[in-house]
C-alpha cells in the first residue's frame, strides 16, 4: 500500500462499498467499482478506509477530495494520492464507509445493509425466517429468508414490495408481510 497513507482501524460500522479497479488519468485519480447500482454512500462520506489486498497489508484511511459518476464506475481523487503512480498502488484495495456517513434514507426507504438479520413476521404473528440477502429481482428486490423446521434448513422467498410488505420496524428487527409459510 501506499506509505503516505495513515493507517487505522476499520470503524466498528464499516459496510464494504466498493473495490479500486484501477488508477484514471495521471493526476492520482482512481476508478472505484461500487457494489450498489446507487453508490451514494461513496459521494457523502469525505474519509473512506481501504483494505488492502492481502491480509498482512492493513487498513488505511483515505481522505476524499472529489467523487463522482464516471460511465459504470466511479472515479475518485485524494490530496494523498498525487499521480498515476500512487493511483496504481490502491488497484484492488477494497472501500469501507462507516454507515454513519450513508446519507438518510427516505420515507419507506431503507438500506440492504439494514435489512439483514431482521426477523419476518407474517400477519398472524408467524415468523418466516430471518433476512439473510436480498436480490435484485428485475422490477423488484426479493427477500432470501432462512429459517429452521424439524431440523431442516428452509429458504423463502419474499417480495419486498408494498403488495406484501406491511411495515419494517428498524428499532424493532422485524419486518412484517402479507405472507404465508406454505407460499
Amino acid at each position: 500500500m501506499l506509505p503516505t497513507l495513515e493507517a487505522a482501524e476499520l470503524p466498528a460500522d464499516a459496510i464494504e462499498v466498493g473495490r479500486i479497479a484501477d488508477a484514471w488519468g495521471i493526476k492520482g485519480w482512481f476508478k472505484v467499482l461500487p457494489h450498489s447500482a446507487q453508490p451514494e454512500a461513496l459521494f457523502s462520506s469525505k474519509r473512506w478506509f481501504l483494505q488492502a489486498p492481502g491480509a498482512a497489508a492493513g487498513v488505511f484511511r483515505l481522505p476524499i477530495r472529489e467523487a463522482k459518476d464516471h460511465s459504470d464506475c466511479i472515479v475518485a481523487c485524494s490530496e494523498d494520492v498525487a499521480d498515476r503512480t500512487a493511483a496504481e498502488a490502491l488497484r484492488g484495495a477494497r472501500v469501507f464507509v462507516p454507515r454513519s456517513s450513508f446519507p438518510t434514507a427516505g420515507v419507506d426507504e431503507y438500506y440492504w445493509v439494514d435489512l439483514i438479520g431482521l426477523e419476518v413476521v407474517n400477519r398472524e404473528g408467524i415468523q418466516l425466517g430471518t433476512v439473510r440477502e436480498l436480490l435484485a429481482a428485475g422490477p423488484q428486490t426479493t427477500l432470501v429468508l432462512a429459517s429452521e423446521e424439524g431440523g431442516v434448513a428452509i429458504e423463502r422467498l419474499v417480495p419486498f414490495v408494498s403488495a406484501f410488505v406491511d411495515g419494517v420496524d428498524l428499532a424493532g428487527r422485524t419486518i412484517t408481510v402479507d405472507w404465508q409459510p406454505d407460499y
